[in-house]
């Protein structure tokens, strides 16, 4: 069976590089808050067009030190609604939730999977404080829409940007540079993955990003002096190194993974499947998976297994379908299952061989079996 993600592979086209940023940390003996977490972010934020980067310990550390920062500020009241998609992985609503607000989730757009401007503006009441913007998949929601509704009700405008590291939109801006904040993950199998768990929050606000600081370290910015009740989510300097050498690739790898999204698209025929819309901007879109729908996706996940072809399901249940927002289980939102029911992800990495790629296309063209024709997938 071959890898869904190769990820020996990837971190083995830099394997002298990444030894070497090692033994720079080793040597250093400064293993937290060092020069590498300090390089790192400004790389990081010249790559974002962002004034500040704060690296923290993962990818939900930085939505919900985002949410708390702003709430100690006072830019968000105890309570306040933050609305976010439901097709979203749960940890986006858990940095809500972690962060003492109430996540109101609605239904994303059939056409791209991203949030619907239309069920957010339906969604706002007195209680809105934010909305959370999700770049599911690696492809950028429409940010220039949501901007008017959120800038008309006076609502921040949050990124989640943990799968679309490098997306640009129509005037070259790059996702984290797009609403008031941004996280991002760096968690191994990301776009910009470290060899272990980090993340990071992006903003033009210095005030935020000052309170981010303080947040992610006890909230203290001196020692031993404690202004705000902090926690202990610090990108520790290793980490950081390691992800100076793979933000090198960042650029090259998008290419790779449209190139071969491209394939997919124009070789994969098949009307049982229905393939994900290209973005009129290709740049917008990272391709951190490649998602396919299929109202018969057990019996075509099983065919692809048997051609020696693994893939994943982002995301099975939907978050008010989850016992952890048993709360939320009244809600309806009919286009977030229907997709829970239906996507299925292909194998999609920088380096993927040519001849898996062709693989992957004719497996797809020959489902369904003879044995099973049940009907095309919407």
């Amino acid at each position: 069976m071959r890898p869904f993600l190769d990820l020996k592979a990837l971190m083995a086209r830099d394997e002298p590089a990444l030894n070497a940023a090692f033994a720079r940390v080793l040597h250093s003996g400064w293993y937290v808050l060092g020069p590498e977490v300090e390089a790192f972010e400004h790389e990081f934020a010249q790559l974002c067009g962002v004034d500040h980067v704060v690296g923290v310990g993962n990818g939900l550390d930085a939505l919900t030190l985002i949410l708390r920062a702003y709430r100690q500020l006072g830019r968000l009241a105890p309570g306040a609604e933050v609305i976010l998609p439901g097709n979203t992985f749960i940890a986006t609503a858990l940095a809500v939730s972690e962060a003492g607000l109430v996540p109101v989730l609605v239904e994303p757009q059939e056409s791209d999977f991203a949030i619907s401007v239309a069920a957010v503006e339906a969604a706002i009441t007195p209680r809105t404080g934010a909305v959370i913007a999700v770049h599911l998949y690696g492809r950028l929601a429409d940010m220039s829409g949501l901007r008017q509704v959120t800038q008309c009700h006076d609502l921040l405008l949050i990124e989640d940007s943990a799968q679309a590291h490098g997306a640009r939109d129509e005037h070259g801006r790059v996702a984290g540079s797009l609403g008031d904040a941004a996280g991002f993950s760096f968690f191994p199998v990301k776009n910009l993955g470290a060899l272990g768990d980090g993340g990071a929050v992006a903003t033009n606000d210095g005030v935020l990003a000052e309170q981010v600081r303080k947040l992610r370290s006890y909230g203290s910015s001196e020692k031993y002096i404690h202004d705000v009740k902090g926690v202990n989510s610090r990108l520790d300097e290793l980490q950081a190194a390691l992800l100076r050498v793979r933000l090198s690739r960042l650029g090259e790898d998008a290419e790779q993974r449209r190139a071969i999204a491209d394939r997919y698209l124009q070789g994969i025929s098949n009307p049982a499947i229905t393939l994900p819309s290209q973005p009129s901007l290709p740049l917008s879109h990272v391709w951190h998976l490649f998602v396919v729908s299929c109202a018969q996706r057990h019996d075509l996940q099983a065919h692809l297994q048997r051609r020696g072809i693994p893939t994943l399901i982002h995301y099975p249940v939907p978050i008010h379908r989850q016992a952890a927002y048993s709360e939320l289980s009244n809600l309806s939102l009919p286009v977030a299952e229907g997709m829970a029911a239906q996507v299925l992800s292909l194998p999609l990495y920088p380096g993927m061989p040519e001849d898996y790629v062709a693989a992957v296309i004719d497996a797809c063209n020959d489902f369904p079996p003879d044995e099973i024709r049940e009907g095309p997938c919407r």
